[in-house]
């Protein structure tokens, strides 16, 4: 098919988990009823943003892939409504543990993981203090809709993770996040930078990008994070086609043609003119 509607959601968590899996499931349905066949779901839906503190009773929310329950439930609905759904749950992989993204197809079927390459550590963020580093690489799937990229939110800073899905053929770039305040610093609002460094991505690889974060706020001990929503959906030249506001649960939805954006791509000859000898430096830390 060619032409393709994506949706990006955004919902309130609770610390009740068969809630949040209803909550997102009627955010799925509401997508799917206005046309939309990829439907984006944020990040670590089931539960609370439990990455506010560094706490050893939260492993126990993680699980393997094939007992996760929000996978399993929406793995049935994808089945149901033949659509395409990027789940996002805390795995644990024998000793391991990760932020993982499972993709399921329209089928029902799974098929892959993606685990967080970037894995962030500040006040209210401390995701290295649970999350192993990813070792999938950087992945596309060709779903039955569309070849799509997927990024976990501290990866939708990194150009390198864009650049890399959209020569493996991506088509669409989706990005499962969760982002608000900043604990330490009361006054700061990322909202702008955050947008813009995706809209970057989408402009200068020529792909649309959906982006699905949280709302509410979530209190862990002394810290206390106000997730600023503000999904949204951009063209293929960054340019946000459709946002949702700071504050309410929402489902948002653009249509694209994906031939005409193929072309698109092809003609400006950003890939063609791409110098790969000439950027060894990216692969040091220091630049030298």
């Amino acid at each position: 098919m060619s032409k393709l509607m994506v949706a990006a959601t955004q919902m309130v968590c609770t610390k009740n988990l068969d809630q949040n899996i209803s909550t997102a499931e009627r955010l799925v349905f509401t997508a799917a009823e206005k046309g939309a066949r990829i439907i984006l779901l944020q990040e670590l839906f089931e539960t609370l943003y439990f990455c506010q503190e560094e706490k050893a009773e939260h492993f126990k929310l993680a699980s393997a892939l094939e007992e996760n329950k929000a996978v399993n439930h929406f793995c049935a609905i994808a089945k149901k409504l033949k659509l395409v759904l990027p789940i996002s749950f805390f795995e644990k992989k024998n000793a391991a543990h990760y932020n993982t993204t499972a993709v399921i197809d329209a089928d029902g079927s799974i098929l892959g993981i993606y685990r967080k390459t970037h894995i962030p550590d500040g006040p209210g963020y401390e995701e290295k203090f649970y999350f192993n580093p990813g070792d999938t690489g950087f992945k596309v799937w060709r779903t039955k809709y569309a070849c799509i990229g997927v990024g976990i939110c501290w990866d939708q800073w990194f150009p390198e993770a864009a650049r890399i899905m959209a020569l493996k053929g991506a088509q669409i770039l989706f990005y499962p996040t969760a982002i608000g305040s900043e604990p330490a610093h009361g006054a700061l609002d990322s909202k702008a930078h955050w947008q813009t460094a995706m809209q970057g991505h989408s402009a200068c690889n020529l792909i649309p990008v959906v982006a699905s974060n949280r709302i509410g706020t979530e209190s862990f001990g002394a810290s206390r994070i106000t997730f600023y929503g503000s999904s949204f959906i951009t063209d293929n030249r960054g340019q946000i086609l459709q946002q949702a506001n700071r504050t309410d649960a929402s489902v948002i939805l653009s249509e694209f043609d994906l031939d005409q954006l193929e072309l698109q791509r092809a003609s400006w000859g950003l890939f063609r003119d791409r110098r790969p000898s000439q950027y060894k430096t990216l692969l040091t830390s220091s630049g030298e």
